[in-house]
């Protein structure tokens, strides 16, 4: 049976998500250089343009076709939306099957094209989410290649291990092994969004190596307010992804959206009391980028953990992330605008406090943490599923940015990086001044002071 109300819901989901991307591209975009913004922005909105090709083509396919072996991968029997419209979805439609660790919310179905065009959103996201860790040096067309590449193998299989259930494309379809074998929680995408991204980005500010100057000149965000109408824009937007990913209308979706909520300003809470502790002053960027790392931790949990642990989740996710984003300094990798400090460990820490904080009082479908009386054993699920999903994406990744990158289509040339990639790359520039173009990048993080000897250490904003 077919909900109308339900149906709905999910298109707007899709919706709010699909704006999640240029949500993103003005967060990212504000942080960078003035003479790179415009790459900064399209990178993330080429996503929508390859990603919605790819997803019809073969990506729904490989992602939410049956198993095809050791649920590792779809069979691409829905390759080109085959047997799509017109179909519907929900564990034989008919709600038959109970026993899948799903939050699935009831007995009605969806029509298909309605689900594939929501999971379509997170396909998009999740590869523009990596660009932040390579901002100012990428060319853009071995960044068109490398998310083609990316996707198909990293992101479509990822996806099928995390969100493909047994029984819910059909009675007979078969899903991936995290969802269905290990039954790690993850509610709208901690493991195969931001953990699986962030370690992406890791690799990849490996391959492409360190700007210019970096460490000593890391410089300022261009344009603060975008950060800030950015990071808004993800807030607004991330009630689709987390709310939406109940499938349903109804009291999951508004427990899901109640922890987003709040989880997310306690997060923002967090990060500004580690700036005020560290340098002494609160700081927009740090409130911005606080809320994001709060959205990044609560997305595995949000439909599993009551509003009380939300708090707790988002606190602790502000202070781990705002600490975390100091370590590309101590490690010296380059990731620009602090991928792996936000999305790596803020995805880190949300789908590992499932074990602690998650509760079937909320959600039946899911399990009690240690903290209710649940043991120590959903923990280690999440733990596995994290670290595989982890170093899965961080290897492929790896591997696939030294081919492109030794192919000599990744990285711009020393020349196009000081002069400014946005001439260099798409023959534009964001503003006229009628002079040179200024400014820099430095993440969410102080600019590193130099010492007397010349060694870079972390220091002050002013």
């Amino acid at each position: 049976m077919l909900n109308a109300g339900d149906t709905a819901w999910v298109l707007a989901s899709a919706a709010l998500v699909m704006l999640m991307t240029p949500g993103l591209a003005f967060f990212y975009g504000g942080m960078v250089r003035v003479k790179s913004v415009l790459n900064m922005l399209m990178m993330n909105f080429i996503c929508l343009a390859i990603v919605s090709v790819l997803w019809v083509l073969y990506g729904f396919g490989e992602t939410f076709s049956t198993d095809a072996f050791s649920g590792l991968i779809g069979n691409f029997e829905h390759a080109g939306f085959a047997n799509t419209w017109g179909h519907l979805a929900g564990f034989a439609t008919a709600a038959t099957d109970t026993s899948a660790a799903v939050p699935w919310p009831g007995g009605d179905a969806l029509p298909v094209l309605a689900f594939a065009m929501f999971q379509l959103m997170f396909a998009i996201i999740t590869p523009a989410l990596i660009s932040g860790s390579i901002a100012d040096r990428a060319k853009f067309w071995g960044w068109c290649l490398f998310v083609v590449v990316w996707v198909t193998i990293v992101y479509f299989p990822v996806a099928h291990w995390v969100f493909s259930f047994d029984g819910f494309m059909g009675a007979d379809s078969a899903g991936g092994w995290i969802a269905n074998k290990l039954k790690a929680l993850d509610f709208a995408g901690g493991t195969a969004v931001h953990i699986n991204a962030g370690a992406a980005g890791l690799a990849l500010a490996i391959v492409l190596g360190k700007r210019k100057g970096w460490p000593r000149d890391t410089g300022r965000p261009h344009n603060v307010p975008f950060v800030l109408l950015g990071a808004a824009l993800l807030w607004f937007g991330w009630y689709g992804f987390n709310a939406g990913s109940a499938l349903s209308a109804g009291d999951l979706a508004g427990v899901a959206f109640t922890n987003t909520t709040v989880a997310t300003a306690a997060a923002v809470i967090g990060w500004l009391i580690v700036e005020q502790l560290k340098f002494g002053k609160p700081t927009t960027l740090g409130a911005a980028s606080g809320a994001v790392a709060g959205l990044v931790a609560i997305t595995p949990a949000c439909g599993f953990v009551t509003p009380l642990g939300s708090i707790a989740i988002g606190v602790i996710a502000g202070a781990l992330c705002a600490l975390a984003i100091s370590l590309k300094y101590r490690f010296g990798f380059d990731d620009s605008l602090d991928v792996v400090g936000v999305h790596l460990v803020g995805g880190l820490v949300g789908t590992l406090l499932i074990g602690f904080f998650a509760t079937t009082s909320v959600n039946s479908l899911g399990a009690d943490g240690l903290f209710y009386g649940g043991g120590l054993a959903q923990l280690g699920k999440q733990a596995v599923a994290a670290f595989a999903v982890l170093g899965y994406s961080f290897v492929i990744t790896l591997i696939l940015g030294f081919i492109i990158k030794k192919a000599g289509g990744f990285r711009v040339s020393t020349e196009d990086e000081v002069s400014g990639i946005d001439e260099a790359q798409h023959a534009e520039s964001a503003y006229d001044f009628g002079g040179p173009a200024f400014g820099g990048s430095g993440g969410n993080s102080p600019a590193p002071v130099p010492s007397k000897d010349g060694a870079a250490l972390e220091g002050s904003k002013a």
